[in-house]
């Protein structure tokens, strides 16, 4: 299981961005709660972010595909408004280890 970063590295309330290989991955912690999503829109397959680490609607209480204005529940990845509404993002398994987040990533055999 790689590790993205410790647990401090994302503020709250905020979001960042992880390439591990060929894969795209970002983190959001909201509430002291720590959610993990591949980085691929259901809509299209691309990024979200519009600027690094950049996840976040203004009011940072959902995540945004910048490219079509999707949003996104934080604690499920649920679309709830856009082109992919009813889609999800796809979660990534994860544990905390000393305050390591480890991930498991997809198709790890």
């Amino acid at each position: 299981m790689p590790i993205l970063c410790h647990s401090y590295e994302i503020a709250e309330g905020k979001s960042k961005g992880f390439q591990i290989n060929e894969t795209y991955l970002f983190a959001v912690k909201k509430n002291g709660a720590i959610y993990v999503y591949q980085n691929a829109c259901p809509h299209l397959g691309i990024q979200l972010e519009w600027q690094p680490d950049q996840f976040l609607d203004i009011d940072e209480s959902m995540i945004q595909c910048s490219s079509h204005g999707a949003l996104f529940r934080i604690e499920d990845g649920e679309c709830l408004m856009g082109p992919c509404q009813g889609e999800s993002l796809i979660a990534l398994d994860f544990t905390i280890n000393d305050g390591e987040i480890d991930v498991t990533l997809p198709n790890a055999d």
